[in-house]
């Protein structure tokens, strides 16, 4: 089964073109990969496929549907979570809370209304909606909310004594680290069909980052499907099934780690042409 299907992105600013016809596909379980030097286009194209921005042209179809120019909201809903490349939490709110959001899609009894919230004239009675429910706090939302709890602890007990014996903590508290794997326990907390990851380890010392890749080792094992952009290669060459290498905006190679890596192509973008010294 195909859980995401890209064709032909394509998206500029001010004339320069930062994707240029990317397409590929990611298949259920699949851990997919896109790397590139900086400047290649990897984190626009996240942006494009989980709708922070809007393509000029293609198309982004997500499990069987066509979801180009989808708003991230709505595509969380479908099941597609991502990560960001500078790490998003809600500093002032605890690492339970924080994962506790990613469980916002699942919620009914204090989402009433949530089918309108993506008609534009109607999508207004649905916020006041939820704001009223959220200031009464019924007992149907109190309950729902309690239920959510045993999930919040399944996603804080995947990464262990990093974040469990922090839950209550202020995710300002934490460190830098800490504060990339409350962003992903967040994304994961929903069951997403589709997990969008840029650069979950960046910033991250050896020793953190040998860990995280144990960690989604792991998650891989359990049949998640994964679209991931990184810059250390050897997490990549570890983790993925398939990786796509991007240069100036475009696919230049495509294939299992292994084939990517001796690729000439892939080796000329990161360490640029060999030049011919002539000898006298």
């Amino acid at each position: 089964m195909t859980v995401l299907e890209v064709t032909g992105l394509r998206r500029s600013f001010a004339g320069l073109r930062a994707v240029d016809g990317v397409s590929f596909t990611v298949g259920q379980g699949e851990v997919v990969s896109v790397i590139g030097p900086n400047g290649s286009g990897k984190t626009t194209a996240l942006n494009l496929v989980s709708g922070v921005l809007r393509p000029d042209a293609g198309r982004v179809g997500f499990l069987g549907r066509d979801v180009t120019g989808w708003r991230p909201e709505r595509l969380a809903e479908a099941g597609l979570s991502r990560t960001f490349q500078n790490g998003r939490v809600f500093g002032n709110l605890s690492v339970a809370e924080n994962v506790l959001i990613g469980l916002t899609s699942t919620l009914e009894a204090a989402r009433p209304l949530a089918r309108w919230r993506n008609v534009p004239v109607l999508r207004w009675a649905s916020l006041l909606a939820e704001t009223a429910v959220a200031l009464v706090e019924p007992p149907s939302v109190r309950r729902e909310l309690a239920e959510r709890q045993a999930e919040v602890s399944a996603q804080l007990d995947r990464f262990g004594d990093r974040l469990t014996p922090r839950a209550s903590d202020a995710a300002h508290t934490l460190s830098y680290a800490n504060r990339r794997r409350t962003e992903i326990a967040r994304a994961l907390a929903a069951s997403p069909a589709l997990l969008v990851l840029d650069e979950p380890t960046a910033g991250m010392n050896p020793a953190e980052t040998a860990e995280v890749l144990e960690q989604l080792l792991a998650l891989k094992a359990t049949g998640q499907t994964i679209l991931l952009v990184e810059h250390k290669i050897d997490l990549v060459m570890r983790l993925s099934d398939r990786v796509l290498v991007l240069d100036a905006g475009a696919v230049i190679a495509a294939g299992t780690p292994d084939e990517v890596r001796t690729d000439p192509r892939v080796i000329e973008a990161y360490l640029g042409k060999r030049r011919t010294v002539a000898r006298p």
